[in-house]
């Protein structure tokens, strides 16, 4: 998604050199991210990198062991009444009373906050307009996820925390979730995102950062991040059951496919192309493309997993 030319540049989050230590593990090694007013920032990182450590350290949950923040000109350290009226907080499972109804639930959370949104335009924006006086047991998963997005706009924030918000998701539902995201942005908000879903921060982000071990080791927009723009675009094909090989393809990949990297694919897939019509064969597909947000992430962060 990219970024609006009219904003106005404003960092609403920076953080420099930011440090956080357990004993002698350094689970954040002095990492320096900015966030500007009216984007969607995509944190991306293997479990482990140090991803919801910064996080909640932004959100005030988590001291730091060294290094400067800011979130909306204020140390989220101080856990200052003033900067907590300003943000919203989606977490990745909340404790919502499962009798109230979506209306109450709403109520009672904004009830919390110096400033708040009008309940209906808040049900309206997420969605749930048909489900306003439904108990929350009753709603599906998906409709709970939206209940826990109107839970952080509750408050009219000016910044919202939006952590790994599509998991568990079927396509249709993540779709729907998506577009609910870019709503937000509609409405003013800046959003700050963490994800494990490549195409979700691809879709949403005007910016990411990638974290690895406990380090910032990417930044930028999807699509020019690690130099992705410049990299080599690669050709992926299917041939019929029991074909030849197409020429110069190497060997099958584990999916079945066929892949060529070539500076120059037009030419390329003019003899692909040629060559199946020499033998009668039909592709099953083709695609060209450049290495996909996932290839670079898989590579920068040496797809590493643990525990974070």
């Amino acid at each position: 998604m990219a970024p609006s030319l009219s904003r106005v540049s404003e960092r609403v989050i920076e953080v420099k050199g930011l440090v956080k230590s357990y004993g002698d593990v350094e689970a954040v090694r002095g990492i320096d991210f900015y966030v500007e007013r009216g984007e969607v920032f995509a944190l991306l990182g293997p479990n482990g990198a140090g991803k919801t450590t910064t996080t909640e350290i932004l959100e005030g949950y988590r001291s730091r062991t060294g290094g400067e923040i800011s979130v909306l000109g204020h140390d989220p350290a101080k856990r200052e009444r003033d900067l907590r009226g300003k943000i919203g907080i989606v977490l990745q499972s909340t404790g919502i009373d499962p009798f109230l109804t979506v209306r109450e639930t709403i109520d009672m959370y904004s009830g919390y906050y110096p400033k708040q949104l009008d309940t209906d335009h808040v049900i309206d924006v997420v969605g749930l307009k048909e489900k306003r006086d439904t108990r929350v047991n009753k709603l599906s998963g998906g409709q709970q996820r939206r209940l826990d997005v109107a839970i952080g706009l509750a408050g009219d924030p000016e910044l919202l925390f939006l952590d790994e918000p599509t998991t568990g998701f079927d396509p249709s539902a993540r779709r729907n979730a998506w577009d609910l995201v870019k709503s937000l942005v509609g409405l003013g908000k800046t959003v700050f995102l963490t994800t494990h879903f490549m195409d979700e921060a691809q879709y949403l982000a005007d910016r990411v950062a990638v974290i690895a071990r406990g380090e910032i080791v990417a930044a930028g927009t999807p699509d020019t991040i690690a130099g992705r723009d410049q990299m080599t675009p690669k050709i992926k094909l299917r041939v019929p059951d029991g074909a030849a090989p197409p020429p110069d393809a190497g060997p099958m990949r584990a999916d079945g496919s066929f892949e060529v990297s070539t500076p120059d694919p037009t030419r390329v897939l003019n003899a692909l192309t040629g060559w199946a019509l020499e033998h009668g064969y039909a592709f099953e597909s083709i695609d060209v493309a450049r290495p996909s947000l996932e290839d670079i992430y898989l590579e920068i962060t040496g797809g590493e997993e643990g525990a974070d």
